[in-house]
């Protein structure tokens, strides 16, 4: 936990039997040493009144020691303060388990008289959720690293000596980093993480990557990761946050002498080149078992200055690479990667409530409310921490005109953190990004690839790749189609407004009320206008805009004459994207019309109705 944490250790075990000494002179010995000690007492959580009192002590404290005696499971109090605490650690909250006179197998899988006890427990309460959320903390603390007494091998004092001194090297070097105010739906990832660092050889180096869209919770999951692997006796750690920000503004030789600096706690390590930083990394790490996490990576040659290679490292280090590329990972041959999801609906709308409330529970009157901005977030947990930030305090009155506002205009500060990954893209990709975003996003992959490569030839393949590498589009190998993120979405639509100022300078047309301006101010000929996308409302309103009587002409000849006004844009136009037009809104020769423009080389009618033979081109 954070450095100004109420307590250093907060102590569990399970009174009477078994280990009352043991806790009894471990206590003793932590508080010798100047290490602030929590000392549960099961009593505390007889009195209603104090079992606020232990919550808070196990959430104000740096490291929790689980002493695990035969009889811990027997007490369901131990069991739910186990689980509490097993929450915790995903806020920065170092677990340590003492195995006191029974096998870590036994309190894994249940077994002996944890086992018995859990039988005893289910019988008495009947509750099959809550048996199944005590198992699943016995599993995990029995997985993580920590003390194994058994009966007769060694003196209890020796032990009790190893586990002070350990807890304190912890607590003087600082190492916690603090992850989230509220780590929702973040454990079970945890866990995942876990399997693919812990996979293959223990005395191996595991790089891995997770990546990720902007603001799905990268960095999030990182540091619950590093708090969560900080108890295994490392050599060295470095959590080296905001990569891309630091290159960016002090270059690769400031991330290297922060990396040996942390890792070696030396102060003043400088280098005169990048190259002698390698150099020196590699020569002072590669006896050393660390942990390091390089968060935010955006370009190879960031990896290339402080993690080039596994063997820069010692056995049973641990590398972990935060990104939104994924082809990065891949070009660096980092093989074990692991994509952030987003909250599902009862997670993100849990945050949401914490987020606004301060609480788990809220006001039956916000519930649509509620529902309606988790629908809005789409899972992103970014989009829910800032949308109920905002509304902390607000009235239901209140939340209803916010809703109604966010739902015409996304929050800025999301979108403008998403536009980080656009403003990293080469031009063309910037450019197949805006069209998907604008006309082709939800369509089938094989569509989207036809429609683009009348623009970009074969290189669109590859700018859907790393689009997609990127985390700004996903594909759905179920339907086969791409999709994007509704935020994502949006952030294209600010990108489009900055980026053209003027309608008549832009490359893509979208909204008909910009389609009617440039024909009006006859600016087609100043502009290149490569697309061109219609509705069955923008078709209407456009030929309203020309005339009104258009409406009433119902010969084909007078039908045709309603877009004798499109001729001009059709002289550079390459693709024509039209969705959900009857055939009674089309002209009635397009054969001919594409004939007599060969640059457009795409028509596009998805979704459209009652259409039943299209020239060939237009596929």
């Amino acid at each position: 936990m954070a450095a100004s944490s109420t307590y250093d250790v907060f102590l569990s075990f399970r009174r009477g039997y078994t280990g009352d000494s043991f806790v009894s002179n471990l206590y003793k010995s932590l508080c010798k040493r100047g290490i602030h000690t929590f000392k549960d007492d099961e009593m505390l959580l007889k009195r209603k009144e104090s079992i606020a009192t232990l919550l808070n002590a196990i959430e104000e404290s740096r490291i929790a020691i689980v002493v695990l005696s035969h009889n811990y499971a027997s007490s369901y109090f131990c069991l739910d303060e186990l689980a509490r605490i097993l929450h915790c650690q995903t806020k920065g909250l170092l677990v340590i388990p003492v195995f006191y006179k029974v096998h870590p197998s036994d309190v894994r899988h249940q077994k002996g008289s944890y086992g018995e006890a859990l039988t005893m427990n289910q019988k008495k309460f009947e509750d099959m959720e809550k048996v199944q959320k005590w198992k699943m903390a016995l599993h995990q603390v029995a997985n993580l690293s920590g003390y194994h007494i058994e009966d007769g091998v060694g003196y209890e004092y020796k032990f009790i000596k190893r586990i002070v001194d350990d807890v304190y090297d912890k607590i003087t070097r600082d190492s916690f980093t603090h992850v989230s105010d509220y780590p929702i739906g973040l454990q079970s990832q945890v866990l995942e993480v876990r399997k693919l660092l812990d996979f293959g050889s223990e005395d191996g180096v595991h790089m891995i990557g997770i990546h990720g869209m902007g603001g799905i919770g990268k960095s999030i999951l990182a540091r619950a990761v590093y708090n969560d692997l900080i108890g295994e006796n490392f050599d060295g750690l470095c959590f080296l946050e905001n990569v891309r920000e630091k290159t960016n503004k002090h270059g690769l030789k400031h991330l290297q002498s922060i990396l040996l600096s942390q890792i070696l706690e030396e102060k003043d390590i400088n280098f005169t080149s990048t190259q002698q930083g390698i150099s020196k990394i590699k020569y002072r790490l590669k006896m050393k078992k660390v942990l390091l996490v390089l968060d935010d990576v955006n370009k190879p040659d960031q990896l290339q200055a402080v993690a080039g290679g596994c063997d820069w490292f010692g056995p049973g280090s641990r590398i972990i690479i935060t990104t939104r590329d994924n082809k990065l990972l891949e070009n660096h041959r980092v093989t074990m990667t692991y994509e952030v999801k987003g909250l599902n609906d009862n997670d993100a709308l849990q945050l949401l409530k914490w987020k606004a409330f301060r609480n788990e529970k809220a006001d039956p009157d916000y519930e649509l409310a509620l529902n309606r901005l988790v629908t809005y977030a789409s899972g992103l947990p970014l989009a829910l921490e800032v949308i109920g930030g905002s509304l902390v305090g607000k009235s239901i009155e209140g939340w209803k005109t916010a809703i109604q506002q966010y739902e015409m205009i996304r929050k800025r500060d999301i979108l403008n953190m998403l536009k980080v990954s656009f403003d990293a893209l080469e031009e063309e990709e910037k450019s197949v990004f805006l069209n998907i975003a604008f006309f082709l996003e939800g369509h089938a992959l094989t569509l989207v690839e036809y429609i683009l490569h009348a623009c970009y030839d074969r290189s669109m393949k590859h700018h859907i790749g790393m689009l997609v590498e990127r985390s700004l589009l996903k594909f759905d190998y179920f339907d086969n189609r791409l999709k994007m993120h509704d935020l994502l979405r949006d952030m294209s639509r600010i990108v489009w407004k900055e980026l053209q100022k003027e309608p008549g300078n832009n490359s893509r047309l979208w909204l008909h009320k910009d389609v009617i301006h440039v024909s009006n101010n006859n600016r087609i000929f100043e502009s290149e206008i490569n697309h061109l996308v219609f509705s069955i409302s923008a078709i209407q309103r456009i030929v309203g805009s020309y005339a009104n009587t258009f409406k009433r002409m119902k010969t084909p000849e007078k039908h045709d004459k309603k877009f004798q006004f499109l001729n001009h844009f059709l002289q550079s136009l390459r693709a024509l994207i039209w969705f959900r037009i009857s055939s009674n809104c089309l002209p009635s020769s397009l054969d001919n019309l594409l004939k007599k423009y060969e640059t457009l080389t795409v028509m596009n009618f998805d979704e459209c109705r009652i259409l039943t033979q299209l020239p060939d081109q237009a596929y």
